[in-house]
């Protein structure tokens, strides 16, 4: 399950780091706030979840791989826009930039969750659905908050479709599972939910219930 959860968390790592990255590079932000944005994204709700359980030093600086990964991915991406400036103004970015986003915020959401998940249960061996689900819910949304804040951004939990939502339902899942089936299995399964309810979210354009 080690080695399980560690290719999840590079995975996440580069979808969320190449989210924040984006949004930097959209806010007009040089290499260094790139990097910046890109790593905390990557890394925020990891380690909001390893204050949370007392887990020091956070593992984003005992295991800097994630920074590191975070970065690699940020700089790639200004590189990229840098040299090619015109994505930002050509229509591809309008037809795809908002989905290839959303897919990476989604696939972030959904591995975060249920390493999170997986870190609170090492922590803590009793089994207890509710701590674990906050923990992991946290993991998942944590590094897009910090990201939002940094960019003056509305945090998007608050504002956009079914976000934190998703991420509750997936770890519940998980959680669920991971007793019954194994913890494989069980964060498969809760990976899944988390990203499918996502995506459908975002197609039908389903939202919570807000004042007019």
């Amino acid at each position: 399950m080690d080695t399980f959860t560690l290719i999840l968390e590079i995975i996440g790592t580069i979808a969320f780091a190449s989210s924040g990255a984006m949004i930097a590079i959209q806010k007009k932000m040089d290499i260094f706030g790139v990097n910046v944005l890109g790593a905390t994204t990557a890394v925020g709700g990891g380690m909001m979840r390893d204050v949370i359980l007392g887990v020091t030093p956070p593992s984003a600086f005992s295991k800097p791989v994630y920074i590191l990964f975070a970065v690699i991915t940020s700089t790639l991406l200004f590189v990229i826009v840098y040299t090619n400036p015109f994505i930002l103004r050509s229509k591809i970015k309008y037809q795809y930039y908002d989905a290839i986003m959303m897919l990476c915020d989604t696939l972030g959401l959904g591995i975060f969750t249920v390493v999170g998940i997986q870190a609170a249960a090492n922590v803590m061996h009793e089994n207890n659905a509710f701590f674990f689900t906050f923990v992991g819910v946290l993991t998942g949304v944590g590094g897009g908050v910090l990201r939002d804040i940094m960019a003056g951004e509305t945090p998007y939990i608050l504002v956009r479709h079914i976000y934190a939502c998703a991420s509750i339902a997936g770890g519940i899942v998980c959680v669920v599972c991971r007793a019954s089936i194994g913890e494989a299995a069980g964060a498969i399964l809760g990976l899944i939910v988390t990203v499918v309810i996502r995506l459908l979210a975002t197609y039908f354009h389903w939202n919570l219930w807000r004042i007019p």
